[in-house]
């Protein structure tokens, strides 16, 4: 039977693991039914579409007219050679917003990625194949390297050139791809809460942790407008309680922790709702719990171990105060 709730489960877990080299997973539970795909979706939108990078919008090659154009003694055209410029992923040194770089390369050399980097910029992709010139070529090249976000096509940006340059379409997004998952997950007895999980892959301009929070500042940003205009009060979870770094995690709800059937009911009628009311018992007061068997007792003990709380740690004073005054309001 459905309990009468007045107000959606807060999810207390998150997890983050890293798959590979500017690849995490992050994994966050429990959800209501529905909230977790709510959620998902606008924050991979937000990671695609807002997530800062760096392109180059704009080039400049010695004695080329136009993009249908061909340099003397360069394998590729000038159309081919903006092609594999545009998948060359850059990071500014200094952070500016916008640099001009001049490249000088005498031939025979092929031409990579890596040897774009220099005193001004870092190039994330050394591997990218540019231009290869044979060897009475002399190549002299300029980009105009640009932060920004999202896509830009060139035609929107020709008026921002500067005179000389041809301007590029421009594909600033660091993230290359954002996937997520959502999966049952049994709490209280209640299947039908929910974990999400996203999988999330940048270019190395930025790490998927910092692309993920930078996500969630623009969601929050972009919500604000209704507590501003609308004059909204939004309560503080916890009623903003004493911002005490362990104090988060002793609050959440013995619900959220997925004990047994058997070993929740014994805690629930007991009247210990908060892992903090668990933590602040010692080993006898544990035992002396209620219809609380050793099978129950001992799964209480591995979970108080997992959550750095084991049975009988020295809580510091300030935090049994400050615990002790909350579960007494």
């Amino acid at each position: 039977m459905k309990n009468i709730k007045t107000s959606p489960h807060v999810p207390t877990k998150i997890e983050v693991k890293e798959i590979s080299v500017n690849r995490v997973q992050i994994i966050a539970y429990p959800f209501e039914s529905g909230y977790a795909i709510t959620l998902a979706h606008p924050l991979r939108r937000l990671l695609l579409g807002s997530s800062v990078g760096f392109a180059p919008i704009a080039l400049r090659i010695a004695g080329v007219a136009h993009e249908f154009d061909s340099v003397r003694g360069m394998v590729e055209d000038v159309s081919h050679f903006i092609v594999n410029l545009k998948t060359v992923r850059f990071k500014s040194k200094d952070e500016n917003e916008s640099i001009s770089v001049d490249y000088k390369f005498i031939g025979p050399k092929v031409i990579t990625g890596a040897d774009l980097a220099n005193e001004l910029v870092e190039v994330v992709t050394p591997n990218i194949h540019l231009a290869t010139i044979n060897e009475d070529a002399v190549l002299n090249f300029s980009i105009v390297i640009c932060r920004g976000i999202g896509y830009v096509p060139s035609e929107e940006i020709r008026n921002q050139v500067p005179e000389g340059f041809m301007p590029l379409d421009s594909y600033f997004t660091p993230v290359t791809n954002v996937t997520y998952n959502t999966e049952n997950i049994l709490v209280e007895d209640d299947p039908n809460y929910e974990k999400v999980i996203f999988d999330i892959q940048t270019d190395g301009q930025v790490e998927p942790l910092t692309a993920f929070k930078n996500a969630l500042s623009v969601m929050h940003k972009q919500m604000a407008i209704f507590n501003t205009e609308l004059n909204i009060e939004v309560p503080e979870i916890n009623n903003g309680d004493e911002d005490h770094p362990e104090i988060k995690t002793l609050l959440q709800t013995i619900d959220s922790l997925n004990f047994s059937a058997r070993c929740f009911n014994c805690l629930d009628r007991s009247g210990i709702k908060y892992l903090g009311e668990l933590v602040l018992l010692n080993e006898d007061q544990i035992k002396n719990i209620k219809n609380l068997g050793k099978k129950s007792l001992d799964e209480i003990t591995t979970k108080l171990d997992e959550l750095g709380y084991p049975v009988g740690k020295e809580i510091p004073e300030d935090l049994v105060a400050l615990l002790k005054k909350k579960f007494s309001n």
